[in-house]
């Protein structure tokens, strides 16, 4: 795939994705927008590809817009406001739909922009000092890229409010427990770290079990009683348990070798999927 702003590499189903704006410190353009929304959805369509960790360029995760046109960038008068859509969020929604995981590593600053789209993917590696910050309200602005639905719920109302309410810059040491990350190292480990996840995925999992599981993860935390999830439980179960996948993990198991799993998370999803109503926007 040709590409400006951005670098893509894949191999053996692990898709490594950089920001590559490092004289920048890889800030965030409507070049770097655009090429992002498509990596993803082609990720999403290809099945070679089963993970994908995002990484920056350099010292620098994304230092968060570039604010190169001043006061004016984030003005949009040539726009009516029912035609406006803030373009982190379409980032964002094409992240949260791609079937792949995507994993974060996050071995430089984090700011704005280049934190939020860091929220709708799975896992979150981070340097030991990596700066990161929800600044919005520092630059007189709100937060975006759907951010106001991740944050609080994989940090919670209260981490999130202080945060965001405060616009304050930490190093990821110091929040190393607030849920943000799952994991914080030295920075020289990040994206080895980064790919030894997805390469596990890649290596030892059923292509159509991940995207499932994605799927009921996700959009169970829009659900609103236990009562939902087990319903949605039981398709995926009922479906996945009768599937040749299925029957090569067992197998696999009990002969004590690798398993070869083949379905396809492109083209052998159930009827079913998915299950969830996704808002036109």
């Amino acid at each position: 795939m040709d590409y400006q702003e951005i670098r893509w590499e894949l191999d053996r189903g692990v898709a490594t994705l950089t920001l590559n704006r490092p004289e920048r410190l890889n800030a965030y353009t409507p070049t770097m927008r655009d090429e992002l929304v498509r990596a993803f959805e082609s990720a999403d369509r290809d099945d070679a590809v089963r993970a994908v960790v995002v990484t920056g360029a350099g010292k620098a995760f994304c230092a968060g817009a570039d604010l190169g046109q001043g006061g004016a960038t984030f003005s949009h008068e040539s726009v009516r406001l029912a035609d406006y859509r803030d373009g982190g969020g379409r980032v964002t929604l094409a992240i949260h739909r791609c079937r792949k995981p995507v994993i974060a590593a996050i071995q430089g600053a984090a700011v704005g922009v280049g934190i939020t789209m860091t929220l709708p993917m799975d896992i979150r590696v981070a340097a030991l000092d990596a700066k990161i910050g929800f600044v919005f309200a520092r630059r007189g602005i709100v937060p975006e890229a759907c951010s106001s639905w991740f944050l609080p719920r994989i940090v919670g109302v209260g981490k999130a409010t202080e945060w965001v309410f405060t616009g304050r810059v930490f190093r990821a040491a110091d929040e190393a427990q607030s849920g943000l990350f799952n994991h914080v190292v030295p920075a020289g480990d990040v994206l080895p770290k980064a790919v030894e996840i997805a390469r596990e995925i890649a290596d030892h999992t059923s292509a159509t079990s991940v995207a499932l599981a994605k799927g009921l993860i996700w959009h169970g935390l829009a659900d609103d009683s236990p009562e939902k999830a087990h319903l949605n439980d039981s398709k995926c179960m009922y479906w996945a348990g009768m599937q040749k996948d299925a029957h090569e993990g067992i197998q696999s198991f009990l002969e004590k070798r690798p398993a070869a799993f083949t379905l396809s998370a492109s083209r052998d999803m159930p009827d079913f999927y998915p299950w969830w109503n996704e808002t036109k926007v």
